[in-house]
């Protein structure tokens, strides 16, 4: 038997609707959502990696200090009653004990110097810094003190001890000096503050003449520490000048200061008085522990609670967080596959290009791996360079498979461009915070309404019929 040309010819297949492509291709791009959530999880990772090296780079050096005080504290005798069961009945004694009493000085002003330094190990850098905390301080009891219902007789003044916070004690320097009345006392380790974890250092003290009248502290501490200053005010009017020549402060914490930031460095002035801080200068309690108030760093493994209100932090940031960079740029990961996908769609559907499943997903892949080549770039040549890098690589890679799949050089330019458009618009969107909002809705309006208008036309539920491939 004899075949025909009609039994040799193949018989046409029919393809999917128009609709049922494109619901395929939006399946296609939610499937990359795994990983692309992989991608920012890998981020993630890094940057914590570049924590754990930052605390190994500074481990002996001092990390972020809280410094608090001086504050007098003064032990003194109470009496209290409690309740026992003794032969069957409730009796009620009295017992004596020591307590202490926390005296805030009237007036403190002090200069902070920062003196700042980059540190770096392999690709991570961390910035430290050096600093002379000199001040002084006027104590006296407040004039309602015989309100607060301790006795002075009660007080032992003579017992009395002088004591500063800092939250990391191995930062200290040699070298601090401490006056009262202008007499010489000796630091000593430990016995800190509430306010700092009750870490610190103090000084024993004859406070005798405070029970009727003033005394003057004066002090010059050096210490180290990394990234961040803070201190705990608690006085009746604190001021706080520090400078450094280090030109990327942060301000954070419950008060903002007056400040000067330039090329060569900051100056800040903080003024407050305890009626803002709503506290009172003497109190039976502890001071409540203060942590840095943190900046933006946001896979920060540093967390300290809620930090107090009452305090104030000088952040030393660093210009460029490539770690935040490289993150907001996966957050806009959707648009680079939708955007894509839209212009391969558009070719299957009005160009007649039949394009398949999988070479949809191999172009996905491709735009995700974007991300990992832009982090893997941007911690050995920063971001900027990184994100051209990454792009070019990318765009030249997918504009040479298209020319494959699209049977055309002329419509993978296209393809080319588009991305090429993208990543340039987004790297704009990067770098304007304020304005990325507004931009990317226009983008995304502008890119549906061309969309809407090329298919206007095309019949959706229709199932298309594509002849043999030959």
């Amino acid at each position: 038997m004899t075949e025909t040309d009609e039994d040799i010819q193949s018989p046409r297949r029919p393809e999917r609707s128009p609709g049922a492509k494109f619901l395929l291709v939006l399946l296609t791009g939610f499937l990359l959502a795994i990983p692309l959530f992989a991608s920012w999880l890998l981020i993630y990772d890094r940057q914590n990696q570049s924590e754990q090296a930052e605390q190994s780079i500074v481990t002996g050096w001092g990390g972020q200090q809280v410094f608090a005080g001086p504050k007098i504290v003064l032990p003194y005798k109470a009496k209290v009653q409690e309740s026992v069961e003794q032969d069957g009945k409730t009796v009620t004694r009295t017992n004596v004990v020591t307590r202490e009493l926390y005296v805030s000085p009237e007036v403190m002003s002090f200069d902070s110097d920062i003196q700042t330094e980059v540190k770096s190990r392999s690709i991570y850098e961390v910035v430290i810094y050096n600093t002379n905390v000199t001040g002084s301080a006027s104590f006296k009891l407040p004039e309602d003190f015989d309100r607060s219902g301790i006795d002075r007789a009660d007080i032992d003044f003579a017992r009395a001890e002088i004591r500063f916070g800092l939250s990391d004690a191995r930062g200290l320097s040699a070298d601090n000096k401490l006056t009262v009345d202008g007499q010489s006392l000796v630091l000593q380790p430990g016995k800190g503050l509430g306010e700092t974890g009750n870490t610190g250092f103090f000084a024993w003290l004859d406070a005798t003449a405070l029970a009727e009248g003033e005394m003057a502290v004066n002090f010059d501490v050096k210490f180290r520490g990394t990234e961040s200053l803070t201190m705990v005010p608690d006085a009746g009017q604190t001021n706080w000048s520090v400078t450094s020549q280090w030109p990327h402060p942060s301000f954070t914490g419950g008060f903002l200061p007056d400040n000067e930031v330039s090329d060569a460095g900051f100056t800040a002035k903080y003024g407050i008085s305890n009626l803002a801080l709503g506290s009172s200068l003497t109190s039976t309690q502890a001071g409540q522990q203060v942590y840095p108030q943190a900046s933006s760093r946001p896979y920060s493994s540093y967390d300290g609670g809620a930090g107090s209100p009452s305090s104030v932090t000088v952040n030393l940031i660093q210009p460029v967080d490539l770690y935040d960079q490289v993150s907001r740029a996966t957050k806009y990961g959707f648009l680079f596959i939708g955007f894509t996908f839209v212009a391969f769609l558009l070719f299957d559907l009005i160009g007649g290009v039949r394009i398949s499943s999988v070479q949809y997903i191999l172009v996905g892949v491709a735009l995700v791996l974007f991300f990992i080549l832009l982090l893997a770039f941007a911690e050995i040549i920063g971001f900027a360079l990184a994100y051209v890098v990454a792009s070019v690589g990318i765009i030249g890679l997918i504009t040479a498979y298209a020319a494959s799949v699209l049977s055309s050089w002329r419509r993978a330019s296209i393809i080319g461009g588009l991305l090429a458009a993208l990543y340039g618009v987004i790297y704009i969107l990067l770098s304007l915070e304020a304005y990325s909002l507004l931009i990317g809705s226009l983008l995304i309006f502008a890119a549906l309404a061309g969309v809407m208008f090329v298919t206007r036309r095309l019949d959706w539920s229709r199932t298309l019929q594509r002849g043999p491939a030959t």
